[in-house]
């Protein structure tokens, strides 16, 4: 049977909480957490009569604004490389769908990966990340995996990447990029790079796999995180060159013609005017990450000054802190995974977070995934106030999340 995906449950879950009245810190799930950009609502209003199907991989108008997205960024893509569908979840699906052999994913890694592969029937290849940044597999330790399989008569066939990464919230460097994108290309794996937080990474070093693997990358994105348009589901990939993927191009688009037909028409007119890059969308998307900076890196501090050992963050609004220093402290209260934990700090001090082994780590490890964009406001008011703010973190309401984390961790740390 399917399960519920953790980081939808998890929202449902403290929403509910929150609804009953009760006192919740939401750090368990992903949604960007920001108002919509005014703009935005005025193209999707316009289009609102938009009412036929139209091509399956998005109208030229869409498609040529996405490719010019990727253009700008060092990627030269034309229009026929890219497909648009409601949210890059449903490309991802369509991918592992249409895509041959057995799944590589990062240890930890999003949640959805190896629930999709299941429902594909494809096996997956867990590796666990290297210490200094997720989202990619240890090379090393890929090589060992990869070269297993093969001779348990395995077939790799393809590899998921994030940059930058949920859950851990960092960066690969360009060089752990390209020494993945070596071993994948000497065993023939289509890379999926899902990009999506692309755009709101606070480090300039950056390289995507298509940068240095151009026929064997496609690329996954949307306007879930950086417009924080998670409800409008507008998604799309990016393509190898069509001399490596006339036939990938042609099933994905069968899968989505029996699925989801299209994206939206009025999506589209949405996809295409954020895409376009006009000069209020680039400030909008400058100034969230901004917030999600200033706020990830305040909570990252409070974890750390408690004793917790964490990366500091360096894309989206995520942090992956590890409690083991805690672990006496919480075998005395009978702890000692992360689910227990995660469900410990729920029921005694309203902190919602995800335990690591919803994203594949070790169930007995007292690792977790902290989502921060939550904490921007209760109201559309408080969150316009966040984001246009030059010291977000000492607004009242965010002070106060910041202080009930801490008074939480504090209670960890006490026998």
């Amino acid at each position: 049977m399917t399960r519920h995906s953790a980081t939808l449950a998890i929202n449902e879950r403290l929403q509910a909480r929150r609804a009953a009245g009760e006192k919740v810190l939401h750090l368990g799930f992903g949604e960007a957490g920001l108002p919509v950009l005014p703009q935005v609502g005025e193209v999707l209003a316009n289009a609102v009569q938009r009412n036929g199907y139209g091509p399956v991989a998005g109208s030229e108008r869409v498609r040529t604004a996405a490719a010019g997205y990727f253009t700008r960024r060092g990627l030269d893509t034309d229009p026929e490389q890219m497909l648009l569908a409601p949210g890059s979840k449903a490309l991802l699906f369509g991918l592992l769908a249409a895509l041959p052999g057995d799944v590589v994913l990062p240890r930890p890694s999003w949640v959805s990966y190896a629930a999709q592969a299941a429902l594909v029937g494809k096996n997956v290849i867990g590796v666990p990340v290297p210490p200094e940044a997720g989202g990619v597999p240890d090379p090393e330790q890929l090589e060992a995996r990869l070269s297993d399989a093969v001779a348990r008569g395995g077939r790799p066939g393809v590899l998921v990447v994030t940059l930058p990464d949920n859950p851990t919230g960092t960066v690969a460097a360009p060089e752990l990029v390209a020494r993945v994108c070596e071993i994948a290309e000497r065993y023939g794996l289509t890379v999926i790079s899902d990009e999506i937080y692309r755009d709101l990474r606070t480090t300039e070093e950056f390289r995507s796999p298509a940068e240095f693997l151009p026929g064997q990358v496609v690329i996954t994105g949307g306007l879930s995180k950086n417009m924080a348009l998670g409800g409008y589901r507008i998604g799309f990939a990016r393509l190898p060159e069509r001399e490596h993927s006339s036939r990938l191009r042609e099933e994905l688009i069968g899968v989505a013609s029996e699925v989801w037909s299209s994206l939206a028409a009025p999506m589209q007119e949405v996809a295409a005017w954020v895409l376009d890059e006009p000069e209020e969308v680039t400030a909008h998307i400058a100034a969230s990450r901004r917030l999600h900076s200033a706020v990830s890196s305040a909570v990252h501090e409070v974890f750390v000054q408690a004793g917790a050992v964490c990366r500091a963050p360096q894309g989206p609004f995520y942090l992956y802190p590890d409690l083991e220093a805690f672990r006496p402290t919480l075998a005395d209260r009978a702890i000692g995974t992360g689910h227990e934990l995660a469900e410990y700090l729920l029921e005694e001090h309203g902190v919602g977070v995800l335990a690591g082994a919803e994203f594949g780590d070790d169930p007995a490890a007292l690792r977790m995934r902290v989502a921060t964009s939550l904490l921007y406001g209760d109201s559309e008011a408080q969150r316009w106030e966040a984001l246009r703010s030059s010291d977000p973190v000492s607004l009242p309401w965010i002070s106060a999340s910041l202080e009930h984390l801490r008074e939480a961790l504090d209670a960890l740390a006490k026998p």
